[in-house]
């Protein structure tokens, strides 16, 4: 889900408004602690995917902690990765 759309003023008062409606309308007496859980989830993720929808495919470059120092971090990392596996060496593996 585009959690991050919450952060607009107008859609986290939207988001608000309907799940506190829904909330009130839903049916709670009778049910174990579970199933509340459960109940209450489910209206928060789909008044969230009505409301701001769903992403394609999580795209790192989205997050907020993705930068340009962690990418070049995970390039380094599969570098050495894929020369440990060619070279299958213990010397390799310490690099």
């Amino acid at each position: 889900m585009r959690v991050w759309k919450l952060k607009e003023e107008k859609t986290c008062e939207e988001y608000r408004c309907i799940v506190g409606d829904k909330v009130e309308e839903a049916k709670w007496k009778g049910l174990d602690v579970n199933d509340h859980w459960q109940q209450m989830k489910g209206i928060m993720m789909e008044t969230g995917q009505d409301i701001y929808g769903m992403t394609k495919r999580q795209c790192r470059q989205e997050e907020t902690w993705w930068n340009e120092e962690v990418a070049e971090a995970v390039r380094e990392k599969k570098i050495k990765y894929g020369k440990w596996k060619k070279e299958n060496t213990k010397e390799a593996r310490m690099v």
